[in-house]
C-alpha cells in the first residue's frame, strides 16, 4: 500500500484563486498520456483532499468513456471519507492507487465537466448556515453523507442515466460546503444524497417490475 504523506509533490498548486481555476491547474499539470491517482494526489498535495474530491466528482458530470474510472475514482473518495470520518493519513492500495488512466479522456471529461462545476461554485457562499458545517455530531453526519456519497458513487448503474451524476452532484456540493463553510451548500449534499437513493430505488423497483410481467408473459405464452 502507498501512504500518501510520503509522496513527493508533482506540482504544488497556488493558494489563490477560485475553485474552478484549482480544478484548471490540476488538469494542467496532469501527465500527458497516463495519470494515477497517486499522481492526482501528488499534483494537488495531501493536504486538499476536499479539492480531490471535487476534481474525482467532476468526471461524472458528463457522459465518459474511461474504463475503471468509476471504480478507482469511486474507491478514492471512499477512502478519503473513511480518512475525514477516524481523522487518519490517507492510504491508497496498490491496485487503486496505481491503477493508469487514459489523460487524454480525462482531461476532455474534466473540461466539459467545468462549465456545470462553474454554476455549482456560483451557489456556495461562506459562512451559510454556521451549525451545518460545525463539529460534534452534525459534523459526523456530514462525514457520513460523504461516504454515503461515495458508496452510491460506486454502485453499478452506470449505464443508466443521472446515476453517477447525482452521488457525484451529493460530493461536490459537500466538499464545496466543507471548503467554503457553508452550511447550504452541505444541505443541498444531503438533499442529493437522498435524491440518489429515491432515483435508486425507483429504477430497483422498475426493473423488478419489468422482469415480474416478462416472466408473467412467458408463463401466458406457454
Amino acid at each position: 500500500m502507498d501512504h500518501v504523506e510520503n509522496a513527493q509533490p508533482i506540482e504544488k498548486l497556488v493558494e489563490t484563486g477560485s475553485l474552478g481555476e484549482k480544478i484548471v491547474k490540476i488538469i494542467d499539470n496532469m501527465p500527458p498520456v497516463e495519470v494515477t491517482l497517486i499522481q492526482i494526489l501528488q499534483i494537488v498535495g495531501p493536504d486538499s483532499l476536499l479539492l480531490v474530491t471535487i476534481f474525482l466528482s467532476l468526471v461524472f458530470l458528463v457522459p465518459v468513456s474511461i474504463p475503471g474510472v468509476s471504480t478507482v475514482f469511486g474507491s478514492g473518495i471512499l477512502l478519503i471519507g473513511i480518512t475525514r470520518l477516524f481523522s487518519r493519513p490517507l492510504w491508497l492500495p496498490d491496485r487503486i492507487g496505481n491503477r493508469t488512466l487514459s489523460s487524454e479522456k480525462l482531461k476532455a471529461g474534466l473540461t466539459k465537466a467545468l462549465k456545470w462545476f462553474t454554476r455549482l461554485e456560483k451557489i456556495s457562499r461562506s459562512h451559510r448556515l454556521p451549525w451545518m458545517s460545525a463539529d460534534g455530531a452534525v459534523g459526523i453526519l456530514n462525514k457520513l453523507s460523504f461516504i454515503l456519497g461515495a458508496l452510491l458513487l460506486m454502485v453499478p448503474f452506470g449505464f443508466v442515466p443521472f446515476s453517477n451524476t447525482l452521488p457525484a452532484i451529493a460530493l461536490i456540493f459537500l466538499a464545496i460546503g466543507y471548503m467554503q463553510k457553508d452550511g447550504v451548500c452541505i444541505l443541498l449534499g444531503h438533499v442529493s444524497n437522498l435524491a440518489t437513493i429515491i432515483y435508486f430505488i425507483a429504477l430497483t423497483a422498475g426493473g423488478g417490475m419489468t422482469i415480474y410481467q416478462i416472466i408473467n408473459l412467458i408463463q401466458s405464452a406457454g
